[in-house]
């Protein structure tokens, strides 16, 4: 414990008005068993005396009680407010922030909506983002977590290369040739903490003060606030039923273009192959890096499923971006950057600084679950249980909403857009606090642009919902739409 013996008079009480703060504060916590004056003394490097005396004055006001044979205690009561030091008035400085940190204020409102700052959370939530984490196979993890943790393995607990795990490298390197037709090395691979760490990597290694960053329109609202915490100029591109308008792509001198081409998000669409070869050429001639976030692919059916762009990359222009986040469970933390062969040096020297490495112990489980075949049988079952849950959604919203919403983009991934037809955007917040008082979580897609959209809408996850949750979420938001 940590005593701050300051102020004016004699030293014992100084000492006794250190202890009253810490009571006060609960470092000393009542009923806590106080140090012996005689190793307190010699903690502080004082005479016990002065130690002996500052207890006599907290005796003396019941702030502490002493029990024969045992020792001294806190008092179990409170007692009364602290004396304070005697101290000079001090006029407080106003916080001296960077540009940075006030970008990242003005950008970044706390709590964000979502978070489990919101409070309790509701019964049929749509909350995009949150997968089942009660279908994880969570005893096939403890047994490998207990596996790794018993068999002396002490490279897991030691520092680890920042680029990561080499054998959860490797398994990441089979797997994306596997699934998604990206042929790349161990090497140039990084493991993350999640997509959040890939953005803020990316943006620290390609993006200076005032360079141009292109982003879809709409886009994942937190790339655009990273890249403008960074002093970026965001350039919004227009969208389309097919994704991203390769051709309104500007012929200037771009740094870095950040894309979904998978399943666009938010809205959902697929980029043709003709435009993500477009896209490449695009990149070749201007010079520019494509960031291609992959958010959410493996829980693509193989109908909507078309090779990554990075795949068709011969030019060392994309960065590749994956997350673990959404297949598995979000407190993982891990994800992964596939990068060209000229970034992979600058960029671990640029993870080296930002955190030494990402956590050992959970790569190397991760690592033993993709060997042992663990997580293709998972992603194939969180596929299936999707697809199933993408037809409930649709099945309810025809059934429940007819001539309120039109779906859009749930042809794959963990969630389609409704477009309200008769709801303004007004009157999208009215909505959202009914659809609550049911038990309903909704939330709307207009943070997602960059200008107000013209039509209201709503994004509606539903992987963490069962067919049953889903169903009747649908049928209770029907039931508002109605009363409206």
């Amino acid at each position: 414990m940590r005593l701050h013996v300051e102020g004016d008079g004699p030293l014992y009480e100084r000492l006794y008005r250190a202890l009253c703060a810490a009571i006060a504060d609960g470092r000393l916590a009542p009923g806590a068993r106080m140090p012996s004056t005689r190793s307190l003394a010699r903690e502080l490097a004082i005479s016990r005396t002065v130690v002996v005396a500052a207890y006599a004055q907290l005796l003396a006001e019941a702030r502490v009680e002493g029990r024969a044979g045992s020792g001294t205690y806190v008092a179990a009561r409170p007692a009364a407010p602290s004396p304070a030091a005697p101290t000079r008035a001090i006029t407080p400085r106003p916080a001296r922030l960077s540009r940075y940190a006030r970008r990242v204020v003005d950008l970044v409102p706390y709590p964000r909506a979502g978070t489990p700052d919101r409070g309790p959370p509701l019964p049929y939530d749509f909350r995009y983002g949150r997968p089942a984490v009660k279908e994880f196979p969570q005893a096939a993890w403890a047994a490998l977590v207990a596996r790794r943790a018993r068999d002396g393995s002490i490279r897991a607990l030691d520092y680890g290369p920042p680029a990561g795990h080499l054998p959860l490298r490797v398994a990441i390197a089979d797997q994306l040739l596997r699934a998604r037709g990206i042929r790349t090395t161990a090497e140039q691979i990084m493991i993350v903490s999640g997509a959040q760490q890939a953005l803020d990597l990316v943006t620290r290694l390609v993006i200076d003060p005032g360079a141009t960053v292109v982003v879809e329109e709409p886009t994942y609202p937190v790339a655009r606030q990273v890249f403008r915490a960074a002093g970026a100029r965001v350039l919004p591109i227009a969208t389309d039923r097919d994704g991203l308008q390769v051709a309104s792509l500007p012929r200037r001198a771009i740094r870095l273009a950040y894309v979904t081409p998978s399943h666009q998000f938010p809205l959902g669409a697929i980029l043709p192959m003709a435009r993500r070869r477009e896209l490449v050429r695009w990149a070749a001639r201007t010079g520019a890096y494509i960031l291609e976030d992959d958010y959410d692919s493996e829980l693509s059916s193989g109908a909507t499923t078309l090779a990554a762009v990075q795949s068709l990359d011969r030019h060392a222009r994309v960065i590749y971006m994956g997350t673990f986040s959404k297949v598995l469970f979000p407190a993982l933390r891990l994800g992964y950057v596939v990068l060209p062969a000229a970034l992979v040096a600058p960029a671990t020297a640029v993870k080296m600084l930002m955190d030494t490495h990402t956590a050992l112990f959970e790569q190397d489980v991760l690592a033993e679950f993709m060997r042992e075949g663990q997580f293709e049988r998972h992603v194939r079952r969180t596929r299936a249980r999707c697809a199933s849950r993408r037809a409930a959604l649709v099945e309810a919203v025809a059934q429940h909403l007819a001539g309120h919403v039109e779906l859009s983009g749930a042809e794959a991934g963990v969630h389609a857009v409704a477009h309200l037809v008769h709801i303004t955007s007004r009157a999208l917040p009215d909505l959202v606090a009914r659809a609550a008082t049911r038990g309903v979580g909704l939330y709307p897609l207009g943070p997602h642009y960059a200008r107000a959209p013209r039509r209201a809408a709503l994004l509606l996850g539903y992987a963490a919902l069962s067919e049953h949750e889903i169903r009747t979420g649908i049928r209770l938001l029907g039931e508002v739409m109605a009363r409206r």
